[in-house]
């Protein structure tokens, strides 16, 4: 984040968890003018809620960051492992790409193959993958209400089960030592499981900023992937080490 004041506002937000425009003013010797502004700019991120006369931190049930802003945290991170992940990639390849920001950033790369085909939920990839004229197919479905880059529901299900992909590439929210794979969204895990089962390879990507938590809802363990791609080397975080192979 490079606005300092920015910053100063939401780490008293995450200290105080909530603070009128007053209290901010008087703690941050920031005019109220310039409060409002950087409060705007914080709630659009998905960071904070406004509230009457101040704002809230965002929990993790009631709010989300932005898939822009998403993308900007720990991109140069996202980026290489995406990089990374596409030595599991063969011209020719069926691809089954989740809405997380780290799959997108593989669809950036698929240029460099021939006769790519994706499949994917994910609203931004789609149109990146439209724009650089790749061959895509959007499951279709509906826009999910708490994370509005994805399509989750039946439909898109049913699409997926339509295919047979030669390897797919998701993320998730956080991975525990006991090989526990979680994420924030419910829905968007059943769109994950349905392209799961019907991946020959299942790639979960991973940045370490995910790694010693959990969230909301189990999706699977690590043993049910064949590949970790991570930006640091994972072979000994886990309790007991994976049937899957690592790559970092």
């Amino acid at each position: 984040m490079k606005d300092n004041g920015e910053r100063e506002i939401l780490e008293f937000l995450k200290e105080k968890k909530s603070a009128t425009i007053d209290e901010l003013t008087a703690a941050l010797y920031l005019s109220p003018s310039s409060i409002r502004r950087k409060l705007n700019a914080l709630q659009d991120k998905g960071l904070i809620r406004r509230t009457h006369g101040g704002a809230k931190i965002a929990g993790d049930n009631e709010f989300f960051p932005t898939f822009s802003f998403r993308s900007e945290q720990n991109s140069f991170e996202k980026k290489n492992i995406a990089h990374l992940a596409t030595s599991l990639i063969k011209d020719g390849d069926l691809i089954f790409l989740d809405g997380s920001t780290t799959a997108f950033f593989i669809a950036d790369f698929l240029g460099n193959f021939n006769n790519i085909r994706v499949v994917t939920n994910g609203i931004d990839t789609i149109s990146l993958l439209s724009k650089n004229g790749g061959d895509a197919v959007s499951t279709g479905g509906k826009i999910s209400e708490r994370n509005r880059a994805v399509l989750v529901g039946q439909s898109a299900v049913n699409t997926i089960e339509n295919y047979h992909a030669d390897v797919m590439f998701f993320s998730a929210h956080a991975v525990d030592k006991r090989g526990g794979i979680y994420d924030c969204f419910e829905e968007e895990n059943y769109v994950r499981r349905a392209m799961m089962e019907r991946a020959e390879k299942r790639v979960f990507l991973i940045d370490g900023s995910k790694t010693d938590r959990t969230s909301s809802y189990y999706l699977c363990s690590v043993n049910d992937v064949t590949h970790i791609v991570s930006d640091t080397d994972l072979t000994d975080y886990f309790d007991r080490k994976p049937s899957c192979k690592f790559i970092w």
